[in-house]
């Protein structure tokens, strides 16, 4: 380059003025990260300590909540590579889907507190001299609460691809990891992120019950602002409790808008058309992150280089070799699918045979301690009349709201973040300040308690009816407006049949979250006093603190195997009747 030229170049960059802001919110957030990383790995690498204190004080909040949200990146990221990796292998193999498929809905049936003993005993004997396996096991339980959600969303995903990118990924010869990069990941990109939205608003749900819990005689806890949380609820500090949740609060909006906002921006470069008159979804950290020279150097490092060219022989080398290995291919894959399966049927067998064996030692009737089969059912029976009581109640309001919002795009730009945070939020951290609110106007436990439910169930419905709302075809609103339908007349014939596929997805979700949130929601200790509803969770919260494993192996089976009939029975029927009358496509 002439050096005229180059001076001039040089001379121009100078006058142009240098926003130096974006680099340094840059620089700034990933001294964030590295802060939360090192602050986690040293809780990883700390001694085992038998109990471990809680500091109530605000200075000691801060680290707790960052301690809680690396905990809960740490469970997406498994959650990921489970998801990409159990849904793509049912989405390909049809003899695995029949098995892998039911077996997921049965896993998301079985509640936290099912889990929750046996994976904390066995991560403290794999780790018993440091802090490790508690963090192990309070991760794996954040995951079994994100998880579930993720690869059902994926697996449907995949499973819906059109015919026409299959047969041009056919024409072009891609491989299997081709076809999963350039077909299938970006195809499910959207969804996957949505659902992650809401898979880490389920992975909080629980979040002061796996920081802080109890085991027979021994206490488990974790610092982080669910045990901060639990701690304050035990000494009855109403001040502690309101800073808990404002941390909780700050937390959510600060993760929805450096990571889940854009990502949602990014996601849209993967939407098959754009849909007329919808505006983009808007990111100001995407903006600033755009605008950081730091970042597009970064990107242009990250960019396609030149692929190395194999020398001819090195070539022909490797495909011989790869020849020859196809000979063998198929004996040693059948042979490791033996060997899989054989040990999957030895583990699987083991697990059955013990679980007989505590149910069995279940006695039917015990009149003394009330610890029984005929207690197991009727608090199932309690159970159960109250989650339909909450469902029932949060689809009296959600519905009508999520029709009125859906339908005003300015409404849903406007309120979607907001019911986004609150939705986010870890309903049980505001359930003892509801039950000191029930307990002042003298509303009885063993109802109030449905109140606690419907925190948990009903922003699941408010959700999907907005989305089915703002799904509605302008034709349809167009054709009602022609033949001039009333307002009662286009909520009977318009809104609630276009509505009615996607509240039979929030109803099936809302439901999920109400029997979960019975754990929780009908057994409370507050301020040293006890506030119990007699059901199926206060039977499994109760059963774990004694340390009854039998009553608690029979509460969960109980709530598991209630929770995957009542989907078989109601649900699934529901979501036929929604495909095949009220589906747009039919």
């Amino acid at each position: 380059m002439p050096l005229a030229l180059y001076t001039k170049r040089v001379r121009d960059a100078l006058k142009q003025p240098v926003a130096f802001g974006p680099d340094l919110f840059l620089l700034a957030l990933v001294g964030a990260v590295t802060g939360i990383v090192v602050v986690s790995a040293g809780q990883l690498t700390a001694p085992y300590q038998e109990v471990t204190a809680i500091d109530l004080s605000l200075a000691s909040l801060p680290r707790y909540t960052l301690l809680s949200l690396s905990r809960g990146f740490a469970a997406y990221a498994l959650s990921l590579v489970f998801t990409l990796v159990y849904g793509t292998i049912a989405a390909h193999s049809r003899r695995a889907e029949r098995l892998m498929i039911p077996a997921l809905d049965v896993l998301q049936a079985i509640p936290v507190l099912g889990f929750l003993p046996g994976l904390v005993l066995a991560m403290i004997a794999l780790f018993p001299d440091r802090e490790a396996g508690l963090e192990v096991a309070c991760i794996l339980m954040i995951f079994t609460g994100q998880v579930w959600n993720m690869t059902f969303s994926f697996h449907a995903s995949l499973r819906s691809i059109p015919q026409s990118f299959r047969e041009v990924a056919a024409v072009q010869r891609l491989s299997r990891w081709q076809f999963f990069r350039l077909v299938e990941l970006p195809s499910a990109m959207i969804g996957l992120v949505w659902n992650s939205m809401l898979s880490m608003a389920g992975g909080w749900f629980f979040l002061t019950v796996n920081e802080a819990f109890t085991l027979g005689n021994r206490d488990f806890r974790l610092p982080g602002v669910g045990a901060y949380m639990h701690e304050a609820i035990e000494h009855g500090d109403t001040a502690a409790m309101i800073a808990a949740v404002a941390a909780m609060i700050a937390m959510i909006i600060f993760v929805d808008q450096v990571v889940w906002r854009p990502l949602t921006v990014w996601s849209q470069r993967f939407k098959l058309e754009e849909t007329a008159g919808e505006e983009p979804p808007q990111s100001w950290v995407a903006d600033l992150l755009r605008r950081s020279r730091i970042y597009r150097g970064f990107v242009q490092r990250l960019g396609p280089g030149p692929r190395p060219v194999l020398h001819r022989t090195g070539a022909s080398r490797l495909m011989d070799r790869f020849r020859e290995g196809q000979r063998y291919g198929p004996i040693v894959r059948s042979g490791l699918r033996f060997m899989l399966f054989g040990v999957g049927i030895l583990v699987m067998g083991w697990g059955v045979w013990s679980l007989l064996r505590l149910l069995l030692s279940l006695p039917l009737s015990d009149p003394v301690n009330h610890e029984d089969w005929a207690a197991v059912a009727l608090a199932l029976l309690a159970s159960f009349l109250r989650t339909s009581a909450a469902v029932a109640l949060g689809a009296a309001w959600a519905v009508p709201a999520g029709v009125l919002i859906g339908l005003s795009p300015k409404w849903s730009r406007r309120l979607q973040p907001v019911i986004q945070v609150v939705a986010s939020f870890p309903a049980p951290m505001l359930f003892p300040l509801v039950t000191m609110l029930l307990a002042f106007l003298h509303v009885p436990f063993t109802v109030g308690c449905v109140v606690l439910l419907l925190l948990g169930a009903q922003w699941y419905i408010l959700f999907n009816v907005i989305a089915g709302a703002r799904a509605i075809p302008d034709e349809f609103k167009e054709v009602a407006a022609v033949y001039r339908m009333g307002g009662p007349q286009r909520w009977v014939r318009l809104y609630l049949p276009c509505v009615f596929p996607y509240l039979v997805t929030g109803l099936v979700t809302a439901a999920g979250g109400a029997w979960n949130a019975t754990i929780v929601a009908e057994y409370l200790e507050l301020r040293g006093e006890t506030f119990a509803a007699f059901g199926l969770g206060a039977t499994i919260n109760h059963a774990t603190a004694v340390g009854n494993y039998p009553l608690l192996a029979a509460g969960v089976v109980t709530m598991a195997l209630s929770v995957v009939l009542i989907n078989r029975l109601l649900w699934k029927r529901l979501y036929r009747l929604a495909e095949e009358r009220y589906g747009l496509g039919t």
